[in-house]
C-alpha cells in the first residue's frame, strides 16, 4: 500500500492541461469556459509537473480539451515517467499518428479513446465531430490496432446521454478488447456544460437500463454521484478543481503555494475514489 493511500489520499491526478479541443461535444465538462487564459506556458506546467512528481502522485492522466494539441505534452510525460508515475492520456483519437505513437513509447503506458458511439449520426448529434466528420467504426478498429501493436494498454471512455443511451456497444467492445472500459453517466456541470443539459441529460434509471445491456461485457461504471469529488483534478492554469457541488471549486495555483497546501483548500472524498475502482492494477 502506498504511502498516499495510507493517509487517505487520492493516489492518481488527472491534468487537464490543454482548453483547446478539435471537437465540441455537448455534454464536455472540460471546456473551463470560466477560465479567461488558455492554458499554462510550457515552463509553469513543467513546474506544476514537477510539484505532482514531488508530492508522491502515483498516475497521471492527461485530458483537455485535446491534450494532444498541446506541443509540449511529452515534455510532461518524460517528467512523469522519470518520476516513477504511470501514465495516461485520454484523447479524442484523431492526432494519434504513427508519429506520435512510436515517439511516446517509452514516456506512456495508457491511451484511453473517448468513444461514445459508432453511430455516426449520434456523433453528429452530440458534437463528436470535426465540422461533420466522424470517426468511423471501422477507423476506430484500426485505430485500437495500431495502439496495441505500439504496446499502449488501451482504455475505452464512453459518456452515456441523450444521444446514445439507447444504442448498443457490446459486440464493438468484444470485438476491440480494451484493458479497461468506463462507462459514464452524462455529468451536468455549471457554466461547463448548462448550455445543453437539457438536450444531453438522462436519468439514473436510464443509466442503468444502458448499464444492464452491456452486462456481458466486462466495465467500470461511474454515475453523477460516482464522479463528483472523487477526483483530483488539476485545470489548464495549474490550480486543483473539485466538482462536488455541481460547479466547478478552484484551488490556489500549486506553482504558487505547493501541492498540499492547494490540495487542503478542496475537500476531496477518498472512500468515493475507492468505491468507483479508482484504485485498479494500473
Amino acid at each position: 500500500m502506498s504511502k498516499l493511500v495510507k493517509k487517505g489520499i487520492i493516489p492518481a491526478v488527472n491534468y487537464h492541461l490543454w482548453k483547446a479541443c478539435n471537437y465540441k461535444c455537448k455534454f464536455c465538462f472540460g471546456t473551463f469556459n470560466d477560465v479567461e487564459k488558455n492554458n499554462q506556458k510550457k515552463d509553469a506546467a513543467i513546474l506544476t509537473m514537477q510539484h505532482i512528481v514531488d508530492f508522491g502522485f502515483e498516475k497521471i492522466t492527461f485530458s483537455g480539451g485535446e491534450p494532444l494539441l498541446c506541443p509540449f505534452l511529452p515534455d510532461l510525460l518524460k517528467i512523469a515517467k522519470e518520476g516513477g508515475m504511470t501514465t495516461a492520456v485520454v484523447t479524442n483519437g484523431t492526432l494519434l499518428t504513427d508519429k506520435w505513437l512510436k515517439s511516446n513509447q517509452a514516456l506512456l503506458d495508457w491511451i484511453a479513446i473517448s468513444i461514445d458511439s459508432v453511430n455516426q449520426k449520434s456523433n453528429i448529434e452530440s458534437g463528436r465531430n470535426l465540422r461533420g466528420k466522424t470517426i468511423s467504426e471501422s477507423e476506430y478498429v484500426e485505430l485500437i490496432k495500431k495502439i496495441k501493436r505500439y504496446g499502449y494498454k488501451l482504455k475505452i471512455n464512453t459518456v452515456v446521454s441523450r444521444y446514445n443511451v439507447n444504442e448498443d456497444m457490446n459486440e464493438f467492445i468484444n470485438l476491440t478488447k480494451p484493458e479497461r472500459w468506463k462507462i459514464f453517466q452524462a455529468l451536468p456541470i455549471k457554466i461547463q456544460n448548462e448550455k445543453f443539459t437539457s438536450e444531453f441529460e438522462i436519468s439514473y434509471s436510464e443509466y442503468l437500463k444502458y448499464l444492464d445491456r452491456h452486462k456481458s461485457s466486462s466495465y467500470v461504471k461511474e454515475s453523477n454521484y460516482d464522479m463528483k469529488g472523487s477526483y483530483v483534478m488539476i485545470e489548464p492554469l495549474g490550480r486543483f478543481f473539485n466538482n462536488s457541488k455541481g460547479k466547478y471549486q478552484y484551488s490556489s495555483k500549486i506553482n504558487d503555494v505547493g501541492v498540499e497546501k492547494a490540495l487542503n483548500e478542496l475537500n476531496y472524498c477518498f472512500k468515493k475514489f475507492i468505491n468507483r475502482e479508482g484504485l485498479y492494477e494500473w
